[in-house]
C-alpha cells in the first residue's frame, strides 16, 4: 500500500468516525428533547365545525397524538366520552375536544319540548335548583292600566329542570337603566308546547320570574283560585 493510499484509508476511516459521532449527537438530542417534552397520549381534534346542540359521533373527530404534558386536564382522551352527549357550543374545526364543550343530551319525553330562560341567581335559583328538580314557575306583572292592582301568577306548575348553565352577569335592558347589573343562571326544562309558551311569555313580559322547589314526589295541583295573587284581595 503507498502512502496515497493509506492517506485515502486514514480519511475514510475519520469520514466514519466523524458519521458516527454526528449520528450519536442527533440521537442525544432527540433522546433529550422527548425527556424534557414527556410521553405522548391520545387527543381528539374536531375534523369540521360542529353546530351547538348536536348529537355527536366518533365521525366527526380524528385522534392525534400529542405530548402529555402539554394536554390540558379536561381534554378528552377516550371518544367512549361523547357518547349521548351533543355540543353546548359550536366546535369550531381543527380544535381539541374537551369534556367542558359537551353536555349529556337531554331526556326528553313524547310531546315535550326543551327551553331555556335566564333566571335571576339570586332570587330564582340560590343555587338550590339542579337538573332533575321540579318547580313551579312564578311571575309578576303590573296592572294593564293605571289603577289595575299589580298580579303575582303561578305560570307553570311542576316544571321538569334538565339543565342548570353556568352563571352569567346580566347588564339591564335600556328600559331599566337605573337597576344594578346582576348574576342570571340559564335554566332549562322540558315542557309541553303551552307550557313552554306560557314561560317564554312570562320571560319576555313579567316584571320578575321566580322559582320555587317543589319537594320531591310532591305533584299536587293547585287549585285555580290560588293561581294568582293581588295584595288587595289577601286576607
Amino acid at each position: 500500500m503507498n502512502s496515497r493510499q493509506r492517506r485515502g484509508v486514514i480519511l475514510l476511516l475519520l469520514s466514519v468516525v466523524c458519521a458516527l459521532g454526528a449520528f450519536a449527537g442527533v440521537l442525544s438530542v432527540i433522546s433529550d428533547v422527548k425527556s424534557k417534552v414527556g410521553p405522548e397520549v391520545t387527543a381528539y381534534r374536531v375534523k369540521t365545525s360542529v353546530a351547538p346542540y348536536t348529537q355527536l359521533s366518533a365521525a366527526q373527530f380524528e385522534k392525534i397524538e400529542m405530548p402529555e404534558r402539554w394536554l390540558s386536564k379536561n381534554a378528552v382522551t377516550n371518544l367512549r366520552e361523547i357518547q349521548g352527549k351533543i355540543a353546548v357550543t359550536t366546535l369550531r374545526e381543527g380544535s381539541l375536544l374537551q369534556s367542558d364543550m359537551i353536555v349529556d343530551q337531554p331526556a326528553l319525553q313524547s310531546g315535550e319540548q326543551e327551553i331555556a330562560i335566564m333566571i335571576d341567581a339570586a332570587t330564582g335559583v340560590a343555587g338550590k335548583i339542579t337538573p332533575g328538580a321540579t318547580v313551579n314557575v312564578y311571575a309578576t306583572f303590573e296592572g294593564q292600566r293605571d289603577g289595575d292592582p299589580d298580579q303575582s301568577k303561578l305560570i307553570v306548575e311542576n316544571a321538569r329542570v334538565i339543565d342548570v348553565g353556568k352563571l352569567t352577569s346580566l347588564e339591564p335592558d335600556e328600559n331599566d337603566r337605573g337597576r344594578r347589573p346582576t348574576d342570571g343562571v340559564p335554566i332549562t326544562f322540558a315542557l309541553d308546547p303551552i307550557d313552554a309558551q306560557r314561560i317564554t311569555y312570562a320571560e319576555s313580559f313579567a316584571d320578575e320570574v321566580r322559582l320555587a322547589l317543589v319537594a320531591p314526589g310532591d305533584d299536587s295541583d293547585i287549585p285555580a283560585t290560588n293561581r294568582t295573587y293581588e295584595l288587595a284581595k289577601d286576607k
